[in-house]
């Protein structure tokens, strides 16, 4: 069973995501924090980090950031989620940049979201 790895600050959106991929059968973990998230990876080495641009003490970028420049998590995918509607070519420079391999907007369909899960970790 393959393990993704939730990381927002927003509860409601964390138990919505999650709920819709146990349905899906995979094996769900979440995070409140950026420095939660990461202590998780370390630890747990999922398949895919789902990971909240727009968090307070370190934002989604920064925390992608350092999952790439540690060898313990630098292979997992990370999706970044944004609730704001971002320009699609900045975007995904600053999702390359930082090493995120996508990113989707928190106001895409749960079915779209899982399509880009499965896409992404290949199943």
């Amino acid at each position: 069973m393959k393990k993704i790895l939730i990381v927002d600050d927003e509860k409601e959106i964390r138990e919505l995501i999650k709920e819709k991929l146990t349905q899906n059968k995979y094996s769900v973990m979440t995070a409140s924090s950026a420095q939660e998230g990461i202590i998780i990876a370390k630890t747990s080495q999922p398949d895919l980090i789902l990971l909240d641009i727009a968090m307070p003490e370190m934002d989604g970028y920064l925390t992608c950031e350092k999952l790439k420049q540690d060898s313990k998590t630098r292979d997992i995918p990370v999706l970044l989620l944004t609730g704001k509607d971002l320009e699609s070519k900045s975007a995904m420079e600053r999702c390359n940049d930082v090493g995120a391999c996508d990113y989707i907007s928190k106001m895409t369909s749960l079915k779209e979201l899982l399509e880009k899960v499965k896409e992404i970790i290949k199943e």
